[in-house]
């Protein structure tokens, strides 16, 4: 894992000391992401940095990575992720002649573009098994290729410019190049309210996002996106039974693929059946004990309160997997002050690049990536097995799927939700028309979703649950990988999600909406294909979502934030409804509409706290 970042400028010379300038400039920002090396690759019209996180072949994966003469490299890569392929990669790739000189599957990546991928880069990308986001420069045909793995868990981001293209693992690597202006105008505010992945439009102005699945194409012709892959009707004929075997099958594969490491590694439990199963199938594929590690709060336990999201509370399950998986288990608890600790705040915002507005919850992850990274420099975690096999209560809310509007908004745009967009000046609303833009970007994202074939065609629910299912994939599941991403790259820890290895993805998104919930519940195919692996008291679990804290006294520290925000005009002032806050500060706490509410607050926090960190214009 990485941090990348570059430029191609097709009328300036990058050797010149200015451009050199600009681009450690640049890489400095991606230390967080690669804290064990740096590199650089400059030629006339193309310079790369690298900053390298170490995992495979500690000692051998230096990058850049060049092929052809020292002087007269013919191709140059950049490179972030996991092909976890490789070695069957390399193998086929020396029966063709390649020879190599380290053991990395970087160096494997940039024998495949030279092996399958000189006509078409799109037929190299599609041999790799992997979480990925590289640069590959091709000295003969002066063409950047950029290059986004097909979930999208690895990020990448790019900016046109007059002469070519700056590009960056994030966007502070791309703002820190003297180019980019710092803009938020009408189009990122909504990407940034509206809880929508968007890839084609990133909150800065002109920076946008290499779309999951994607390769972007940059020449003295211009720029061009290219799909290599995307979600299909794949005509399922398996039985339920079989079904279920072929998962678990994929299952014990994937496992196996993703503990290759030459680092320690451990598991991200949290006590339900997504990460319980990942645990035990990591234990099955491991020599000695697997450490796990999960995230708590002080007293959370004890003072449980179920709400409409949590029935139970996490640590119980947590504590009964470990001691049946016989994993090496580790609870980080963390307390409202460490929550609301300034620094660990800043921290947090600045890792996302954006005003997440999600507090707590990201604030939680950020400590609990941090104390991880203390023991090991690889985590598996159980991210996108409910976007995968249905595992949220949307899927199985009969006026939630009927709703004609992405599911995860639905319930708010059904009862009126007052945590909308009453804080936000009514000029600001009405101009945003954040219900329009939300119109606009679900109707774009049904004309995606692949036609149903074969008698299932003619069932108009297995057609909505075949939309249901695609949005979930394309359009919530990005939001959360991001997070992750950014949380743990924040603080040098690279985490792999098995659920997301694309076979799997394809595989279960081809099946009947019968077969995903033949137990009449959720998640019936990854249930009875890791039953035997679990307590039963886990099998039977229902879903609770990440944690968030119940303290009270955490939301009165909120409030008062807030309201001293006010009191002294910042940057996000001019686009609230300062009477609206000042109300809703008023409110007893826990009366004013729960966690939506609180939610809300959060991101007036956020918004002020990233205009003032990024020295955004605001242009709306």
């Amino acid at each position: 894992m990485c941090g990348i970042c570059g430029w191609v400028d097709y009328e300036r010379d990058l050797g010149e000391d200015g451009a050199r300038s600009e681009l450690a400039g640049m890489t400095a920002t991606m230390a967080c992401r690669g804290p064990d090396d740096e590199g650089t690759f400059v030629a006339t019209h193309v310079a790369f940095g690298h900053r390298r996180l170490a995992v495979i072949d500690v000692p051998g994966g230096h990058q850049p990575m060049t092929l052809g003469e020292d002087d007269r490299p013919e191709a140059a890569l950049i490179y972030s992720g996991e092909t976890y392929n490789f070695r069957e990669l390399r193998e086929r790739l020396a029966v063709a002649g390649h020879r190599f000189g380290t053991a990395s599957d970087t160096e494997v990546v940039l024998h495949a573009h030279r092996e399958w991928g000189r006509r078409d880069p799109r037929d190299a990308v599609r041999e790799l098994n992997g979480m990925f986001a590289y640069a590959l420069w091709d000295a003969g045909t002066e063409e950047l290729v950029l290059v986004r793995d097909r979930l999208g868990i690895k990020p990448l981001y790019y900016y046109p410019t007059d002469h070519g293209v700056l590009f960056g693992s994030e966007p502070k690597a791309v703002l820190a190049n003297g180019l980019v202006e710092r803009v938020l105008d009408a189009d990122g505010l909504r990407r940034a309210l509206g809880f929508v992945a968007d890839p084609h439009h990133a909150v800065f102005r002109g920076l946008r996002e290499v779309p999951p699945g994607h390769v972007v194409r940059v020449s003295r012709a211009g720029i061009s996106e290219q799909r290599y892959w995307a979600l299909a009707d794949t005509g399922h004929t398996d039985d339920v039974p079989t079904t279920v075997r072929h998962v678990r099958e994929l299952l014990e594969d994937t496992a196996r693929r993703q503990l290759v490491a030459d680092v320690p590694l451990c598991t991200l439990l949290s006590g339900g059946l997504d990460s319980s199963a990942l645990t035990a199938l990591a234990a099955r594929h491991t020599t000695g004990r697997v450490r796990s590690f999960a995230v708590d709060f002080t007293g959370y336990t004890e003072n449980f309160a179920a709400d409409d999201l949590r029935s139970t509370p996490d640590a119980p399950y947590v504590h009964e997997v470990a001691e049946f998986v016989g994993t090496e288990h580790t609870d980080i608890t963390l307390s409202t002050e460490q929550l609301m600790d300034a620094d660990v705040r800043a921290a947090t915002l600045h890792a996302r690049d954006l005003p997440s507005g999600i507090g707590d919850m990201d604030t939680s992850l950020y400590l609990l990536f941090r104390s991880v990274r203390e023991h090991s420099t690889v985590a598996l975690s159980g991210e996108s097995a409910d976007e995968v096999f249905g595992g949220y209560r949307d899927f199985h809310d009969r006026d939630t799927v009927a709703a004609d509007t992405f599911p995860w908004l639905a319930g708010r745009m059904m009862h009126g939700d007052e945590s909308g967009p009453a804080v936000w000046d009514a000029g600001l609303v009405k101009q945003l028309d954040l219900p329009g833009y939300l119109e606009a970007q679900y109707r774009t994202a049904l004309a995606e979703v692949p036609e149903l074939t074969g008698p299932a065609a003619a069932d108009a629910h297995e057609r909505r649950m075949r939309e249901v299912c695609f949005l979930y994939l394309t359009r919530f599941l990005p939001l959360l990988l991001d997070r992750k991403d950014r949380m743990s790259m924040a603080v040098g820890l690279e985490v792999r999600v098995p659920f997301c290895d694309h076979r799997l993805v394809e595989y279960v998104f081809g099946a009947p909406w019968a077969h995903k919930t033949f137990d009449g519940r959720e998640k019936s195919l990854l249930r009875a294909a890791t039953a035997d692996l679990l307590p039963e008291s886990v099998v039977q679990r229902v879903k609770s979502p990440y944690p968030s804290t119940q303290d009270a006294g955490y939301e009165r520290v909120l409030r008062r934030r807030v309201a001293a925000l006010l009191d002294a005009g910042g940057p996000a002032t001019p686009l609230l409804d300062e009477e609206a806050v000042r109300e809703r500060l008023a409110t007893p706490v826990g009366t004013s509409s729960g966690m939506a509410a609180r939610m809300q607050l959060e991101q007036v926090l956020a918004l002020d706290a990233w205009l003032g960190d990024y020295g955004v214009t605001v242009d709306v």
